[in-house]
């Protein structure tokens, strides 16, 4: 008898748990598509230079860890439906069926509708897959067939997985239902809104906002105590006053309204406004420190960013807290906007549920902006990741040496790594190329110059650095006798290059006086380990010249006629660091670096970050417009009545449309259009801190295709989303 009731239950509630139903089987679908690579059963063809355990491994952990966030929203469609289903468990527990037995019964509901998701998601995960492998093998260089194939153990642990966090979840949901008084079930749906109350939330809030003002004024006034000049220009000495003055108003603010006695609300205007002015004046730091090359010292951009971070954060709490009494305020100050046709029933719909839900609308809000941030981010920091492999795993083999920590000359590394030549032998792989190289000093007197990003700039020889443009298919260059010309990393800036030439068009090094070439500057990339620590550029010498010079760094690099296996690359790897440790007692840093290697970690590193970055931004913002959607149908049917005595009022079937549009508009509207306003300041300020990265790795118009890509899955969540919510809405008001 129970089974019946159950199955007729949750054939019944199908409508009422169609937004969780389609939500939990996304969810599903993404995790079995992204744990799928991670299957025992799943061996792409990656070739022999490639290790698949460590991005299986790490995929696995990444999604389950993120996936847990589903447990909340699991545990709140649930108090929805126990919210939507009181009364009826009212009626049953006076029937005499006892309270234990109902949310026995209850958990089975859901539990049918847990698993019709499941299984549902997994038919589409499915699908899914096949997108996820297309990534991965592009990611490896490698062709793409599809193949339609159902692991096993991934389809285990997927439901796993999902079932017990049903369950944890329906134990909670039993006992709520067993300790709930039949009154207090028969009369919830009667229930008036609670009166706003004092929230502790925003006062909470407002107090870590106050804190990190005291830090914020403490960092102006040492920024402005260190590095202020009355020589700078005018936006640099408003960014340091501001970064003093506006701090300091948002901490004295709260006194002058103590003392004067006004309200909370007065008080929580002031500090929105400051919040506004210590983000701006924030975050102009990143954008004038690069302009006029600043020197405010290293960190300096990460602190600012979490003073950005954290006034954007308060801005949110306050705007969402007071945005229910400015629109009492323009209700009761504008007659022309509170009388016509309906708007006065407007105002009243949307004032009482802001009185109650702030806190939670700003949290959403929080996390919404931590979503974009995510999709953002992912391809920013894996686009930077990959464009930087290209630049430091340029070679098969790559052997590099320090002499930071060596202190007398006779130390210096003059080694030709003889062991990598035997090996290579022994195994029988060819190579194309192989060149052994030293670096040198133009002065001699540098040796001892060990100061943190003022090391001196090195030398090579003409000879060596048209040995290197060879093996990565350059042109060769030529010198004069007394000429010289330079190299440059990806990383530096056109002004900074041409600052530098313009000051050094000539240079004394040991060998007597060089002159600059008149091809001053080649910026083809030929890998990290060829300049000295700290250092952006190189120096191009003649033979002649480097035989007079210390040589202080030795190197040696070689491209192979075939990869190396990724066994061969590990062996070689360990015998090369037992003979050459990272730090030897003399003091040279030694360091081995094999493409194949390089390669297989950070593509694997990389897809695991952008995977999970991913996964996470969807789950979270699946979960913020689930629990917006969810709210607006539980008031759907708690307003019943009300729009009922519309209707018998006279308004018509279209007004009523179009308020419950209106009113949707503002509950969907408020956290995403603020959520995407403070997103775009966050973004836009981290972009400032890498923008070097960026132009040099990944190119600004590229960064734009993904924003706006960015941008495209937002709206279509968004609009399937309130879609969804307003045509259950209207069938619930209307029946």
């Amino acid at each position: 008898m129970y089974a019946k009731l159950v199955f007729r239950n949750a054939k019944r509630s199908v409508k009422d748990y169609l937004v969780y139903i389609v939500t939990m089987t996304i969810c599903v679908a993404l995790f079995y598509a992204f744990l799928s690579v991670s299957s025992s059963y799943y061996n792409p063809d990656i070739g022999s230079e490639y290790d698949f355990t460590l991005l299986s491994d790490g995929m696995k952990v990444a999604i389950c860890m993120i996936t847990l966030l589903l447990l909340f929203l699991i545990r709140f469609v649930n108090h929805y439906m126990f919210l939507r289903k009181q009364k009826e468990f009212a009626l049953q527990s006076i029937m005499g069926m006892e309270q234990k037995t109902i949310g026995r019964i209850f958990f089975a509901e859901t539990l049918i509708m847990g698993m019709l998701s499941i299984f549902t998601g997994i038919f589409l995960g499915v699908f899914c897959s096949q997108f996820i492998t297309a990534t991965l093998l592009t990611a490896y260089g490698k062709p793409y067939e599809i193949s339609w194939t159902l692991f096993p153990d991934t389809v285990l642990l997927t439901v796993v997985f999902f079932v017990a966090g049903f369950f944890v979840v329906g134990i909670f949901n039993t006992r709520t239902i067993q300790k709930t008084k039949i009154i207090d079930m028969l009369s919830a749906e009667k229930e008036n809104e609670p009166e706003l109350k004092k929230s502790r939330f925003i006062s909470i809030a407002a107090v870590f906002f106050e804190l990190f003002t005291v830090w914020g004024l403490i960092t102006g006034i040492q920024k402005a105590w260190f590095y202020y000049d009355p020589r700078f220009a005018l936006p640099v000495k408003l960014m340091f006053w501001g970064n003093i003055l506006f701090p300091l108003f948002a901490l004295l603010w709260p006194v002058f309204c103590m003392i004067r006695k006004k309200k909370r609300e007065y008080l929580l205007i002031g500090l929105l406004i400051c919040s506004v002015l210590n983000a701006f004046t924030a975050a102009n730091v990143a954008a004038l420190k690069n302009k006029y090359y600043l020197p405010l010292g290293s960190g300096t951009l990460k602190q600012y960013l979490l003073f950005v971070l954290m006034d954007l954060l308060f801005f949110i709490c306050a705007l969402i807290y007071l945005i229910s009494g400015l629109i009492v305020v323009w209700k009761e100050k504008s007659p022309e906007h509170r009388y016509p046709e309906e708007a006065l029933f407007f105002f009243g719909q949307i004032t009482s549920k802001l009185n109650t839900t702030s806190k939670t609308m700003a949290i959403i809000c929080i996390t919404l902006v931590l979503a974009i941030f995510m999709f953002v981010a992912a391809p920013v920091l894996t686009g930077w990741s990959l464009g930087y492999l290209d630049i430091r795993s340029m070679y098969d083999v790559q052997v590099s040496s320090r002499y930071n920590d060596v202190y007398e000359e006779e130390n210096l590394p003059q080694d030709s790594y003889e062991i990598i030549t035997d090996f290579l032998t022994e195994h029988k792989i060819d190579t194309d190329y192989d060149c052994t190289f030293s670096l040198y000093l133009p002065e001699k007197n540098d040796f001892h110059n060990r100061q943190k990003y003022d090391f001196p700039i090195v030398a090579i020889s003409l000879s060596d650095y048209n040995t290197i443009r060879e093996m990565l298919g350059y042109e060769q260059i030529s010198l004069g006798e007394d000429e010289f010309t330079t190299q440059w990393k990806a990383i530096a800036t056109d002004k900074e290059r041409d600052s530098f030439l313009k000051e050094h068009t000539s240079i004394m090094t040991d060998a007597g006086e060089l002159t600059l070439s008149g091809q001053s500057y080649y910026e083809d990339a030929i890998g990290e380990t060829a300049y000295n620590s700290y250092t952006d550029i190189l120096y191009v010498f003649p033979d002649s010249v480097c035989e007079k010079l210390l040589p202080v760094i030795k190197n040696r690099y070689i491209t192979t006629a075939e990869n190396i296996s990724y066994e061969n690359a590990r062996e070689l790897e360990k015998l090369f660091t037992e003979e050459y440790p990272e730090q030897a007692e003399s003091g040279v840093m030694y360091g081995i670096r094999f493409s194949t290697l390089q390669t297989n970690s950070t593509i694997a590193n990389n897809f695991i970050l952008q995977a999970a970055m991913l996964y996470g931004a969807v789950v979270l913002m699946i979960i913020c417009l689930t629990v917006l959607s969810l709210q607006q149908l539980l008031d759907a049917g708690q307003y019943k009545y009300r729009f009922s005595v519309l209707r018998k009022l006279g308004v018509e079937e279209k007004h009523i449309g179009k308020l419950i549009l209106q009113q949707l508009s503002v509950w969907f509207g408020l956290p995403i259009i603020a959520a995407i306003m403070v997103a775009a300041v966050i973004i836009t300020y981290f972009i400032q801190i890498i923008s070097a990265e960026i132009s040099a790795y990944i190119g600004f118009g590229a960064l734009m295709l993904q924003i706006g890509a960015t941008m495209g899955i937002l709206v279509i969540l968004l609009i399937c989303y309130f879609l969804s919510t307003w045509i259950i809405f209207r069938r619930s008001v209307n029946s």
